[in-house]
């Protein structure tokens, strides 16, 4: 319900902290990629799980809900709206990666 009033659970991080603080430890964080299959062939992050925005709806039963999730995409428009989605869906630790893969390199 905090979305609808503004107040965001969703945590930003920069590519930096994502390099530096969260892939370190990956076993606390499941790392989720929502770019299309095509952009993920192309260039993705090791340990990140390809799930595309149009289809993420469809494919919660395989996000777990007892990790923090970081979310990444191309520039950090999807990653937002899948922020938003998961956070509906009940998910509690979402963290948006700003910038996206633009600012991975």
């Amino acid at each position: 319900m905090n979305w609808i009033f503004g107040k965001s659970k969703i945590k930003k991080i920069s590519t930096s902290e994502l390099k530096n603080v969260y892939l370190p430890d990956k076993k606390e964080n499941y790392f989720l990629d929502v770019r299309t299959r095509a952009e993920f062939s192309g260039q993705s992050i090791p340990g990140f799980i390809n799930i595309p925005l149009q289809t993420l709806s469809e494919h919660l039963s395989k996000i777990p809900k007892d990790k923090e999730l970081v979310v990444i995409c191309q520039s950090g428009m999807r990653s937002t709206l899948a922020c938003k989605l998961l956070t509906r869906a009940g998910y509690e630790h979402v963290i948006n990666v700003r910038g996206g893969m633009n600012r991975w390199f």
